[in-house]
């Protein structure tokens, strides 16, 4: 399966001759968000040329991170899941995300932001130390795209799409709503005030959100 091979018996070398392709690494970080269609992967990277992205899931599957199978009727679709295998790989995502944030402030000119890019966020923000053994679920409403959050006696999850009963529902109303909170420039009485984010269930259980998740 590698396209390149380093000639090392080590363990990282091994890794990136499996992962370590130009978007190979997104496409692991969209299928962390659940099963998707191809369609579903090409909306979520909208960059990446479509032979690359055949290639990349070709090369995921031999290597026994990806599977595809087909939906129940009356779907008739065929998705891409990430194995047990390739759902190892979360931590190290969520470790390098955490590295590149530091970097970060605005997006750069043409920059996209995706559900995918939203909900890797979550993860990299995730205080589980703040969260304790809390069972509760978000709703977090983006605008163009809504993501459930679900903390199981402090277990992260994160998708995309609706929280089937979610606790809390937090709507974004300006660009920097959410945002703001999670960097300490608003607190949530702030961000309420001022109609930046809008919630459905206790306004007190923003605080909560807030704790767990910080940049």
């Amino acid at each position: 399966m590698a396209a390149r091979e380093y000639g090392q018996f080590c363990g990282l070398a091994r890794a990136l001759e499996m992962i370590g392709e130009r978007w190979t690494l997104l496409i692991v970080r969209n299928l962390l968000s659940g099963p998707q269609r191809y369609t579903d992967l090409r909306k979520g990277l909208p960059a990446i040329p479509t032979n690359i992205l055949s290639t990349r899931l070709k090369q995921l599957e031999e290597a026994g991170l990806v599977v595809r199978r087909a939906l129940p009727h009356p779907e008739r679709a065929v998705v891409y899941e990430l194995t047990d295998y390739g759902r190892d790989l979360e931590p190290a995502l969520i470790a390098l995300g955490r590295w590149g944030s530091r970097t970060m402030t605005e997006p750069r000119p043409g920059e996209t932001v995706t559900a995918e890019s939203v909900a890797m966020a979550f993860r990299t923000t995730y205080r589980p130390e703040a969260a304790g053994d809390a069972t509760v679920g978000y709703e977090v409403r983006m605008g163009e795209f809504t993501l459930r959050i679900q903390i199981t006696a402090g277990a992260l999850t994160v998708g995309i799409g609706p929280h089937p009963s979610p606790d809390l529902v937090i709507e974004r109303r300006s660009d920097q709503g959410i945002h703001a909170m999670m960097t300490g420039a608003k607190t949530p009485e702030q961000a309420l005030a001022d109609g930046s984010v809008r919630v459905e269930g206790e306004p007190e259980s923003l605080h909560r959100f807030v704790e767990a998740f910080r940049f």
